[in-house]
Formats: C-alpha cells, structure tokens, sequence
C-alpha cells in the first residue's frame, strides 16, 4: 500500500521537482563559479592551530561566501556551535545599552529566548540594558501598518526577521516577501540595521536576503550550507563594518578576523558547501513527497505538495500524540545511525516544552541529514526536514509511515 502511494505520488511531482532541481543547477553554478573566481586548491584544505594566523583557507572560504551571498564580507567559522550562536553574536556585536532590537516576525525561535532575556538570563541582551520588541506577523505576512506606524515614533538599532517558522503555525517566509519588507522599512528608515536569520532557508530559491538588502545574514553550517558535510560551524554575511564587529565580539577585540583556528575544517566547509544545492534539493524533494503520501492518508500538512517552498521544512499534524511519536520513532527506525534508538521526548535546553527528536545522523544535530522533531504537545505537528539524498528520504518516510499503527 505504501509503496503504491509513493509511486502515486511520483507520477505526479515530476514538474515540482524539475522547479526544484532547476534551481539546484542555478545554485551550484554559483558556488563553483565562486570557488573557481578564487581559485580553491588542495593547499587552502591545510589546518591552522592556536592563534589561526594566517589560515590562507579559512580567508578563502570567506571570500567564497561574500561572493555567493553578494556581499562585501563574510564571518564563516568552526567556532560558531550553532545558528543560534551566530544568532548571538551578531546581536552583541551591533546593539549597545539603550539600543532597541525589534522582531518584525513575532518572537523568535525558542533558543533565543535566554539571549533576548525572557528567561531572566544574567548574560542577556535585556542584563545589558538592551530592549526587546515585537511586531507579530498577520496573515502569514508582516504587519505593514504597525512596522510603518512603530517606525515612525521608535528608531530601533536592529530589526531582525526569522524566516523559517521554528515550532510556530505560521509559515515561512518567502524571498519576495523578505525583499517587499525590506524596501519598505529602508524607505522610512535607511539607517536601520536588518538581520535576517535565513537557517533552514539557504539555496531553497535562487537569491538570498543579502541580496535584497538585508544587513546581516546569518545561519548554521549544520544545516542547509554544510551539506551534511561541514561538522559543526556557522555564517554572518554583510557589510565590512558589520561583520568585523561581529568577528571582535566571536574572537577578541583588536584581533577580529585575524585568529581563529580552522583545525581542520576547512575541507568540510568547503566540500559541503559545494554539494549543498544537490543536499538542499534532496530535502525539498523529500518534503514534498511527504506531503504529498501523508495528505493522502489523511494529515494535515503545511506546506501543500505543491505549494512554493521557503525552506526545507515540512509540518505534518499527526492529529494524536500516539501518532506523532510513532512517526518520529518512525524517522529514527529509518535513518542510518542509531536505527536501533527509540527517541523519548524529554526536556531540552533552550526549549519550554518536551522534545521529541529523530535525528539518525552522522553530525550530531544536523537538520540537513533527515532528521524530525517536535514538541510534544497540541496539536501534535511534527517538523520533518533534511535527506542527503532523495532516496534515503524515501526510505525513511516510508519507515515512519509503517510506524503509524493507527493507519498501516
């Protein structure tokens, strides 16, 4: 029955898929443009130690990125542990005491709630006297009328977006709609700082935030650009400025740049940046089709099959807490490390509820591998993303499918 279903729904996906992989040729024609511009050799896969002067490869790989991201500079480093952290940095690298840091995009992703100081946090942003607010969104699309309205009687130093949807109902945000906000508040306020965190939302289409105007760009290297390959690590993007304020805040100010040992991951960043668009693409493909199969059998998904994608993220309501933790138990049964573990939902640092999380990867928290997650509460949605290959999300799906003894 199963496979009837996926075979189903192949004869039918072949024109999205084509869109999709339309734009994995376009993105790796990027990359390797910008990897042959500067002239990558086996001698930049060299590692540096202690202080990292002089780490030819690691100043490479940023001049890879600026030119793939369109910007005057790039902070691409093994030292960020996670989104998050890059997250972070950048926040206290731009704002002051006194300084506003709005969210036009409601509140943030639940990690950040100890850096913003929602939770009373002693290191926060709050501790240092820094404000925090928001705008939510309306209609799956930013509020126009109270960003257009704040604008004018606030001057926030930092206004920030979350494009990916994290644990919220609310979708996730285009690239046109990204671009259509930032020329709006540019033309109230040219001087304000915008961040974008793009995580999960890298080479889903074919231009990034920076290139519609975005100040900062930031996200992690064990999602979409690591390709399942980069072990850990992140990215900012953006003006010389900026990022050399946000290099002093990761490294040690008077220093910036200049340290910071590759230790040995200038391979993998580079590797997986090179097979991202293909990793990315896999991805997609596998969130389609799990929309699809799980649609015809009766779940609920956002996005539709066939709905334009801005990330790779795909939420299914599995309508129980039966169903929802079999599905995840599903994904792990079906994934090449630890098929033997059963994932409990449990307390997690950095989240409010219990998580319950399949991740049968290779890098331990990497949501480019296939991996699915969620809180274990109402109205029991799950969060699917990743597949290093189209196949093997195929096969996990179809693990996870089988798992769900309500319907198979």
């Amino acid at each position: 029955m199963i496979d009837d279903l996926i075979i189903e729904a192949e004869e039918k996906l072949g024109f999205i898929y084509k869109n999709i992989e339309d734009i994995e040729y376009f993105n790796s024609k990027k990359i390797i443009e910008a990897m042959q511009k500067y002239e990558v050799s086996e001698a930049d896969f060299a590692s540096s130690t202690g202080y990292g002067y002089g780490d030819m490869g690691r100043d490479k790989i940023e001049k890879i990125y600026a030119e793939v991201f369109k910007t005057e500079d790039a902070l691409v480093r093994n030292q960020f542990i996670s989104g998050t952290h890059a997250i972070s940095t950048a926040l206290f690298a731009v704002l002051r005491p006194g300084d506003t840091l709005l969210s036009i995009t409601g509140k943030p992703y639940d990690t950040l709630d100890p850096i913003i100081g929602f939770a009373g946090n002693d290191s926060s942003l709050k501790s240092f006297n820094i404000n925090y607010e928001q705008i939510d969104l309306i209609n799956n699309d930013f509020n126009y009328e109270e960003i257009e309205k704040y604008l004018k009687k606030k001057k926030p130093k930092l206004i920030a977006m979350q494009r990916s949807r994290g644990y919220s109902l609310r979708k996730s945000l285009s690239m046109e709609k990204v671009e259509k906000v930032i020329k709006f508040i540019k033309d109230i306020d040219a001087d304000s700082i915008i961040l974008v965190d793009n995580c999960y939302c890298e080479l889903v289409s074919k231009i990034e935030p920076s290139e519609v105007g975005a100040d900062l760009t930031v996200g992690s290297l064990i999602k979409n650009l690591g390709g399942g390959i980069a072990t850990n690590g992140g990215y900012i993007v953006g003006s010389k400025k900026l990022i050399h304020l946000c290099s002093e805040r990761l490294n040690v100010a008077g220093e910036a740049k200049e340290v910071g040992p590759s230790q040995g991951a200038n391979i993998n960043i580079l590797k997986g940046l090179y097979l991202a668009p293909q990793a990315v693409a896999s991805a997609l493909k596998t969130a389609v089709l799990a929309s699809f199969v799980m649609d015809l059998l009766g779940f609920r998904c956002d996005p539709i099959w066939n709905e334009p994608r801005a990330d790779i993220v795909q939420m299914i309501y599995l309508q129980t807490e039966e169903n929802l933790i079999d599905f995840v138990q599903g994904i792990q049964m079906g994934s090449a490390i630890d098929s033997s573990s059963l994932p409990v939902a449990s307390p997690m640092p950095g989240y409010s509820d219990k998580i319950i999380m399949a991740s049968g990867s290779f890098t331990q928290g990497s949501s480019i591998e296939l991996s699915c997650d969620a809180p274990l509460k109402a109205p029991y949605r799950a969060y699917l993303q990743g597949s290093l290959s189209y196949s093997y999300g195929k096969i996990g799906l179809k693990k996870a499918i089988e798992n769900l003894k309500n319907i198979v």
